[in-house]
């Protein structure tokens, strides 16, 4: 399964692992793949943390990052909005409309002691300091995951031999990254979960391979099983990028009532729903996202403004899913139309080795079909 990419980057399986688990992240890259943490909403301390705790855990293997830089939000022609400005520009309906559906499914409050999580900063420049803790770090790749990455970024990972890689659902956007100066692509289909376009995985990977050659490409949207790690390979890619597939593992951080939900939801229970981010995003579908599609009710607010409305009602959600039957109904999280096979909670190796097993099965029996 070794390709040009993953030798070069020291992998003994071409499968990058997008995770916000630092426990998952640092599992895949002790079985032979790449973890990459997502930083998004990451305090510069917090991230400290987070990097030095996997490197530490993992020796002298590869990891990588993954950052939401976004080139057009509210906001994005003046560099970005404050807290207060994002306040202010929050219409009152919206409000309105969310205290309404908490209390429609008698969502507890927050006590009074308990703190909201770092929002995550939009704009290249409100997450420079991020970005450039990561590169002090012994990363091996950091990507953008929504929106060419800046020069600046490019820059720096060429000066320090990270490998600087973008999210791309387009021919555009592949070529867009690749002429600012990107090292890989990461095309990713419809079928993937978090923010998502409308092409499929398998009409995606051959044009973007097609596009920007020789610029390798990782394969991402659908994948999670060895037989689909094949079918990119055959397409043309260097590798796939998971996501989904480690919410169910042992190691995640997954809250147990949206993990539970996982394991029995069927390939149709995701949409794509700007409800969390403001952007269309690949989602488990709950009573939120139904709320938030019903016409009655306001449309959801770009980013960054729809974030930082939510913020309050989502950490109120999962602070009482265990034990609220309306918080339970509410919650949901990112995840793509592979959780249809998510049926079974395995550690991280396990799925690792599942990976390698029937990518094996699948090229023995694939030769045995052309005589071979």
């Amino acid at each position: 399964m070794r390709t040009p990419l993953a030798e070069e980057l020291g992998l003994e399986f071409p499968i990058f692992a997008f995770t916000h688990c630092r426990d998952v992240a640092a599992a895949v890259s002790k079985a032979g793949g790449l973890g990459v943490l997502g930083v998004a909403g990451h305090s510069p301390k917090g991230l400290r943390q987070e990097l030095e705790w996997i490197e530490n855990e993992i020796g002298d293997k590869p990891y990588g990052v993954d950052l939401l830089l976004p080139a057009n939000f509210a906001g994005s022609d003046r560099g970005g909005f404050d807290a207060s400005q994002l306040d202010e520009r929050i219409p009152e309906e919206h409000k309105q409309f969310l205290d309404r559906l908490l209390d429609e499914h008698e969502v507890p409050p927050l006590p009074a002691d308990v703190e909201l999580a770092p929002e995550f900063s939009v704009g290249y420049e409100k997450q420079r300091d991020v970005i450039e803790l990561a590169f002090e770090h012994r990363i091996s790749l950091i990507a953008s995951a929504l929106g060419p990455p800046p020069e600046w970024m490019i820059t720096e990972g060429r000066k320090r031999g990270v490998k600087v890689a973008a999210l791309a659902g387009t021919v555009e956007h592949a070529r867009r990254h690749v002429e600012a100066g990107v090292d890989l692509v990461v095309a990713q289909g419809y079928e993937a979960g978090g923010h998502t376009g409308t092409v499929s995985t398998l009409v995606l990977i051959p044009e973007v391979v097609d596009a920007v050659s020789p610029v390798p490409v990782v394969a991402a949207g659908g994948i999670g099983n060895g037989r689909q790690v094949t079918a990119a390979l055959a397409l043309g890619a260097q590798g796939v990028w998971c996501g989904s597939v480690w919410l169910t593992t042992e190691e995640a951080e997954t809250h147990p009532v949206v993990k539970e939900k996982f394991l029995h939801a069927t390939s149709s229970d995701t949409v794509r729903s700007r409800s969390l981010t403001g952007k269309p995003a690949r989602q488990l579908r709950s009573a939120w996202t139904d709320a938030w599609e019903d016409a009655s009710n306001p449309d959801p607010l770009p980013m960054p403004l729809q974030p930082r409305l939510v913020r309050e009602a989502q950490a109120r959600i999962s602070r009482t899913a265990h034990n609220n039957k309306g918080s339970e109904q509410l919650s949901n999280y990112f995840v793509g139309q592979i959780v249809g096979s998510m049926n079974h909670v395995k550690s991280v190796r396990t799925v690792m080795e599942e990976f390698a097993v029937e990518y094996a099965d699948t090229m023995e029996r694939l030769e045995g079909l052309t005589g071979e």
